[in-house]
């Protein structure tokens, strides 16, 4: 279909664009560039005619090296498309929060901004692992140059830290790649590198290969999530990076990560990931605790908000190793929220820095009673991102915790997680409860405390009506996502039930799809 091509080369063309335009026409260019790429994906998602089945729309290739069977391949089901309306959803935000946050480089600035998006698309869309491999691997060349040029004082060690781990981690991925082809050329005669050809290929390899390949993915998607004990870099990344590369890294670019945990890991080695499984849901419950005790004694917002990160990211990634549909879907949903959540909160953090260029703890508080519009829809997203119930987090953490408690019980799903797992996970949101709910009552409550000789640039006291535009979208998200989460798990029903079709019956899994749907709408389950 020719809206995935649309969606591919409209950010191209418009950074093109960006290149030979004067620097302030850059800016205007870059958003009505992001927003067309938002409306060819709303169009795509309404014609996509595939949602809720374990089906691929969008399909269409294009041939590039046939005699070693690489192609330009496209095609999303329902969890890659909703993946794909997260990034075309971001970026026109990111664009619009960073019109007086970057004032220096302007071409350069919204040129990488829209080219990380044509990569962040064909990641999703990619159904030749050529073609993912090299998208997947682009995304590390804006980020590099996002943070090196327009990042805080720290820049060169982050971007340096940054590009070396998630450099190394996709190289080691590749070898597990690499070495699926291998053996299936080995087997059939012939190179392919299709994803689902590759997929049902690797399946069926014997145990002790599929622990190697395993082995190769989950350290290089690791890298990207980031899973303990691989994390150090995304701290320090999203410290110094600018405020809208901070939002893409954390609204998008983890989620490369989980994605390929998702369509690679558990699809190609089920054999294996039951094996593995209660390693990976060790290392995701010490991530969650880890990182939450780390918040506690931030001073530094964007870093406190940066490790929550790696905190939220575990449950996605317990969800996943579940190996369940509620456990699945509340992955999948915790990706698309966590987007939300914390994408809102680095855009705060970032319009705060803007008026006071401090992140301090100790030196900035009660800001309420300056900014009151701010501190409303601080605390809004925090009550998000700690899992309130109306709000996002709150069905997509539970689906995560439900579907690892009921992983144990005889007759699911392989059982190797289990209710131990479910309770370390739960005191983890705990934690993350106090943590944030701590850095609100510093900064947004209390006496007022502004660090001396305050200069905001021009910027009114409070948020203005651009900032808000940017903000009032992620919160009816939030709050629609809160109140109606069965409109994104009944998209992703039929793709999660085909990714798991190799750890039980198809029938079996859609029982328990349909069981955790009820429970969700509150209605009685069959």
């Amino acid at each position: 279909m020719i809206w995935g091509w649309i969606m591919l080369l409209l950010p191209i063309i418009g950074a093109l664009g960006v290149v030979v335009s004067s620097g302030r026409a850059a800016r205007s260019l870059a958003l009505w560039t992001s927003l067309a790429t938002f409306g060819a994906s709303i169009v795509a998602a309404v014609n996509f005619g595939v949602w809720g089945t374990g089906e691929f729309g969008l399909v269409s290739s294009i041939p590039w090296m046939s005699e070693v069977g690489i192609s330009i391949s496209i095609g999303a089901d329902s969890v890659s498309m909703m993946l794909v309306l997260l990034t075309t959803f971001l970026m026109p935000l990111a664009v619009l929060g960073s019109w007086t946050a970057v004032n220096e480089r302007l071409k350069e600035y919204y040129g990488w901004l829209l080219l990380i998006e044509t990569a962040m698309i064909g990641v999703f869309l990619a159904r030749d692992l050529v073609f993912f491999y090299v998208c997947f691997e682009f995304t590390l060349v804006p980020m590099y140059f996002l943070i090196a040029i327009y990042g805080g004082s720290g820049r060169a060690r982050a971007c340096v830290k940054f590009f070396l781990y998630t450099f190394t981690g996709s190289l080691i991925a590749l070898v597990g790649f690499l070495y699926v082809a291998w053996s299936n050329m080995e087997s059939t005669g012939q190179w392919s590198f299709d994803i689902a050809t590759l997929t049902t290929f690797a399946a069926g390899m014997p145990l002790a290969d599929q622990l190697w390949i395993l082995t190769a993915l989950v350290i290089g998607f690791a890298v990207k999530i980031p899973l303990f004990p691989v994390h150090t870099w995304l701290p320090l990344a999203h410290t110094e990076a600018p405020t809208a590369g901070s939002v893409i890294l954390a609204g998008v670019l983890l989620k490369l990560g989980t994605y390929g945990l998702y369509r690679f890991a558990l699809p190609m080695t089920p054999e294996a990931v039951v094996e593995w499984a209660p390693i990976l849901g060790i290392l995701s419950i010490v991530g969650i605790l880890y990182a939450g005790l780390i918040c506690w004694v931030q001073t530094d917002v964007k870093k406190l908000v940066a490790y929550s990160s790696v905190s939220h990211l575990g449950f996605c990634v317990l969800g996943i190793f579940a190996l369940n549909p509620m456990g699945l879907q509340g992955s999948v949903l915790y990706m698309i929220n966590h987007g939300l959540s914390t994408g809102a909160l680095f855009f705060l953090v970032g319009m705060m820095y803007e008026r006071y260029h401090t992140r301090d703890m100790d030196s900035i508080g009660g800001l309420a009673k300056r900014m009151p519009i701010w501190a409303f829809f601080m605390v809004f997203f925090v009550l998000a991102s700690v899992g309130l119930p109306g709000l996002n987090g709150f069905v997509s953490e539970f689906l995560c915790l439900l579907g690892t408690f009921a992983a144990g019980e005889s007759g699911s799903y392989p059982g190797v997680l289990g209710p131990w797992f479910a309770a370390f996970a739960a005191l983890g949101m705990i934690v993350a409860a106090m943590y944030l709910l701590i850095m609100v009552g510093k900064i947004v409550f209390g006496s007022l405390k502004e660090p001396a000789g305050t200069d905001r640039h021009g910027l009114s006291v409070d948020l203005n009506a651009r900032e808000i535009t940017v903000l009032v979208p992620l919160a009816v998200l939030c709050i629609l996502l809160g109140v109606q989460p069965w409109i994104a798990m009944d998209a992703m029903d039929g793709s999660v039930v085909e990714i798991l079709s190799v750890y039980q019956p198809s029938e079996v899994a859609q029982q328990m799809v349909d069981a955790g749907s009820a429970w969700v709408a509150g209605s009685p389950s069959p």
